[in-house]
């Protein structure tokens, strides 16, 4: 990494950056199962199974112990991210990739507004530029499925509301998750944070599943593999970024992950990224560089 690079960015950004690309391949190997008939839960049953083994042995790498200080928070951190995951693979499977992660990325803005009443946060003034510069370029990215069809700007598709509720509910609940992990940072280490996540979502997601399960075949297996395992990239780079900075100066950096996820989606799902896409991102990659060059 170049010098300057490393001297200008915190490493907060660069922990972010790992994690929204980790979450952008993550989204798109749900994506590639659900296709192939696999129901959300299992996908959740999946991740669970692997990021469990994942975390058991960082933790044992560490020699902490396993069930954590601070109990009451860490289960309230894997009972939200249990059922926040639920929504956001929900949205994802039935959305097209970048806008299921456009709209899942409305939580940096809940993010703010919660750790500034719970957190007792400051909004520094690079986050709200950045925020303002994010949620425009939002809004020009899905602007166009919103007009009435009789104005002809109406996108070709009609998105599914149920996916898009299901979407904005996995921003809200991702938003209350990382203001749960910010408390929890100052009294557990982040592998045993880690570590409740699939523990408490595996056996809801297991209940809820009931006998909907259906086989994999050996190559959508190894995907679903592939979901835990870049569901841990995520996880582990947003708990250190969230270690590293204020919650709602770190989360900002995670708007990146719908850059990723128009790529991704483009080249292996077909899905051409529209020039209000591309206007969009622009909003929100030039309102990540504010905010990581602002109080510099």
């Amino acid at each position: 990494m170049p010098t300057f690079l490393r001297n200008t960015v915190p490493i907060s950004v660069w922990y972010m950056l790992i994690s929204a690309l980790g979450f952008a391949l993550m989204a798109a190997c749900v994506k590639g199962v659900s296709s192939h008939g696999i129901p959300v839960l299992e996908i959740v049953v999946a991740r669970a199974l692997v990021s469990v083994v994942l975390s058991y042995a960082d933790i044992k790498r560490k020699k902490l112990s396993l069930w954590g200080n601070n109990k009451p928070w860490l289960i309230a951190r894997g009972l939200v991210g249990a059922f926040t995951l639920m929504l956001v693979y929900y949205a994802v499977t039935v959305l097209p990739l970048a806008e299921a992660t456009i709209l899942q990325y409305l939580h940096p803005v809940f993010t703010a507004v919660l750790a500034f009443y719970f957190l007792k946060e400051a909004i520094h003034r690079s986050t709200i530029i950045c925020i303002v510069l994010s949620l425009l370029g939002l809004w020009v990215m899905i602007q166009p499925n919103l007009m009435p069809a009789h104005t002809g700007l109406a996108s070709a598709v009609q998105y599914n509301w149920l996916a898009i509720g299901a979407a904005i509910g996995g921003a809200l609940g991702s938003a209350i998750a990382y203001i749960i992990v910010k408390k929890l940072t100052a009294t557990d280490d982040s592998s045993v944070i880690i570590f409740y996540f699939p523990v408490i979502s595996l056996p809801i997601a297991l209940v809820l599943l009931g006998r909907d399960f259906v086989m994999p075949s050996l190559g959508v297996a190894g995907a679903l593999v592939l979901v835990g395992i870049f569901t841990q990239v995520g996880q582990v780079g947003l708990t250190k970024a969230l270690h590293s900075a204020d919650a709602n100066k770190a989360t900002a950096y995670a708007y990146v992950q719908v850059i990723f996820a128009a790529v991704i989606g483009w080249v292996y799902f077909g899905e051409i990224p529209t020039l209000t896409t591309f206007a969009g991102g622009g909003l929100i990659l030039l309102g990540a560089m504010v905010n990581v060059l602002g109080r510099r």
